[in-house]
């Protein structure tokens, strides 16, 4: 068969088209990208369940702590009264009724640690009458992997004590101990276990390294459905998000209610998953940066998810101008000069230069009722965004899902408000979870599109009937991953169409996750990449400037072709069970073959903590200038030089 493409009707690749999504979501940023190895650090946990529109929420400050040892006299109690910051007013008061007796953090499934590894160990203490010692450090069982100790003050005010430790050994499940020396009691509040070599202090560095492999050409950040919240008052706050990590005041999750329906009381094995806010919006920007990706920060638009709720901010209430100033002031925040409110915050926090945001998602699927006047609100956000920041592109939303009645009426809305304003807005962001044979059924759908109006394709992942349920590695097989290959074929071929795309969910931590399949999956040892990362990379890492129209008159097969320089890739899907010989032509001189990467595999194939290498690209030498050899079930980039 052949694989024919011409530079006729050749459309521009957006630069840095493929991108990443992250969202608190299967314990991604607490417990995941944010390096803090303890759980509950500073005693704000909360236990919420409920039903939709009727969550309760109960403060459960104890929560991941207990009391050391099982048999001791010892009593703990959350307080909140000469609170050490009234953000987080909750710390701990505990009573020993003998020596070498406190308390015990679990760290979420235990601290693991190499010998020599270097951590910053820090904690609070108020005392009042207690004059000994105290002791903190990590044990495996009875095994002292590090331990410190330090000279408290009875003078009842809080104090800080900060540590650089390194493991005297390797542990894995430690859990961290905070002792008293002899009988007495003390308060304690705001502990943090930060390894060194967390990039910036802040983020663990396997999960980042994963991340720039992807080069990401920009990162969506901080939803999905956390941006609205479950209610308006559980929604994303990015001005609590930025200061001091202790003062930023914690949250509880949207996810820690997954599964909540309109009647009974749900409560979920994550009811106490919260947010420390550890990763704020300064880090996500300077995150952004070391990935040399664009940032894509998300708003409210005051409506709160509309699965979990019906509550939103009235077009007509006087507060929804917090909201709409909450959002033009993230762009201050990002570019303001150090003369303006925010850029002078944003040059206090270390970072004088502008982190030059171009791109701003206002709202995040939210469709039309009669309840939200969704069109009318996003056309009043979006007027004042161009009015003070008139070069800002705005990401649209065109709803949940497609192919239904509210995702074609949104998109006559964008097209028609396009017509009158030509950058309403630079993309509709479409969300699509579906199985493998939607997407090989809509691979050319995008060719159908009008030519006005981008698509951002912001969620999007196959799910494959009676593996997606897992949460686990297993739900990420070979047979979804190969039809997103082969349905991103169709967004390449459409280049003009869709400008940008990011997979979702980004990560996962194994044992603690709400949604699958992911992207990257993660426990407290180690981290790698789904079979769909590795497309993912792909798509990213071999992409061209120019994308051509692509044939391949096989009803089994797709593919894709785009050049740069003197560089031409041409990605093909093989997605039948037998093997194909493809031959590749052009109406121009495009060069010879110089490389094969390729990935193949059984459709129920993934990786896993066992195997987490099972399914990834290979290098395959090329037997031919413009031919090549294309396994069932397999994808491949076929590289060209002139």
């Amino acid at each position: 068969m052949k694989i024919v493409f011409q530079k006729e009707g050749s459309v521009p690749v957006a630069p840095g088209g493929t991108g990443i999504f992250i969202e608190d979501i299967n314990y991604c940023i607490d417990g995941g990208l944010y390096a803090e190895l303890l759980e509950n650090r500073n005693f704000e946990a909360k236990d919420v369940h409920g039903s939709v529109g009727n969550y309760v929420v109960r403060q459960d400050g104890a929560f991941a702590w207990r009391a050391y040892p099982d048999d001791a006299h010892v009593r703990i109690k959350v307080k909140d009264d000469r609170a050490l910051f009234v953000e987080n007013p909750h710390y701990l008061r505990v009573t020993c009724a003998g020596e070498g007796c406190g308390v015990e953090n679990r760290a979420y499934d235990g601290i693991f640690l190499k010998k020599g590894e270097a951590l910053r160990l820090s904690f609070w203490v108020r005392s009042y009458d207690y004059a000994g010692s105290a002791s903190a450090g990590v044990f495996q069982g009875e095994q002292t992997v590090f331990a410190v100790r330090c000279k408290l003050r009875p003078d009842g005010k809080w104090h800080k004590y900060s540590f650089r430790v390194k493991a005297k050994t390797d542990c894995q499940g430690a859990k961290l101990r905070f002792t008293l020396a002899k009988a007495g009691a003390v308060h304690i509040d705001a502990f943090s276990l930060m390894p060194e070599s967390a990039v910036f202090g802040v983020f663990r560095r396997d999960l980042c390294e994963l991340l720039r492999e992807l080069r990401p050409g920009f990162v969506r950040f901080p939803g999905g459905c956390v941006v609205e919240g479950n209610t308006l008052a559980n929604r994303y706050r990015w001005k609590q998000s930025v200061g001091p990590v202790e003062r930023r005041r914690h949250n509880w999750n949207r996810w820690a209610v997954h599964g909540a329906l309109p009647e009974g009381d749900f409560r979920s094995p994550f009811s106490h998953y919260g947010q420390t806010l550890g990763i704020g919006y300064y880090e996500y920007f300077r995150l952004c940066e070391y990935l040399g990706a664009k940032p894509l920060p998300v708003v409210s638009l005051g409506i709160a998810c509309q699965f979990m709720s019906q509550e939103c901010v009235p077009l007509d209430d006087p507060e929804l101008e917090n909201y709409i100033q909450d959002a033009l002031d993230i762009v201050e925040f990002a570019n303001g000069g150090t003369d303006t409110v925010w850029g002078r915050v944003r040059a206090e926090l270390g970072h004088p230069e502008p982190f030059r945001l171009e791109y701003i998602g206002l709202g995040n699927e939210q469709w039309e009722t009669e309840n939200n006047a969704f069109y009318a609100r996003f056309e009043v956000f979006a007027a004042r965004m161009r009015e003070q920041y008139p070069d800002i592109r705005i990401i649209g939303t065109v709803g949940p899902d497609v192919d239904t009645p509210r995702f074609q009426s949104a998109w006559e809305w964008t097209r028609a408000n396009l017509k009158k304003q030509e950058n309403f807005v630079y993309a509709a962001d479409e969300h699509f979870y579906t199985s493998p044979a939607w997407l090989y059924e809509h691979a050319d759908r995008y060719s159908e599109y009008p030519r006005t109006g981008k698509v951002y394709a912001g969620e999007f992942a196959a799910h494959v009937e009676g593996k997606a349920p897992l949460l686990s590695p297993a739900s990420n097989v070979w047979e979804g991953a190969l039809a997103e290959a082969a349905y991103m074929t169709g967004m390449e071929r459409n280049a003009d169409v869709v400008v940008m795309k990011s997979y979702a969910p980004l990560l996962a931590r194994i044992g603690w996750t709400q949604w699958s399949p992911d992207l990257i999956w993660f426990d407290a040892t180690r981290a790698f990449g789904s079979a769909n990362y590795h497309v993912q990379k792909l798509f990213s890492l071999l992409t061209g400037e120019v994308s051509y129209p692509t044939q391949t008159g096989e009803k089994d097969v797709y593919a894709s072709a785009t050049s740069a320089g003197d560089l031409t890739f041409v990605k093909v899907v093989n997605a039948s069970a037998s093997p194909v010989t493809v031959d590749v032509e052009a109406d121009f001189d495009f060069g010879e073959m110089m490389r094969v990467v390729q990935m193949r595999g059984e459709d129920d194939d993934f990786n896993s903590l066992e195997e987490p290498e099972k399914l990834v690209p290979v290098d395959v030498a090329p037997t031919s200038a413009r031919s090549a050899q294309l396994p069932p079930r397999s994808f491949s980039v076929l590289v060209f030089r002139k």
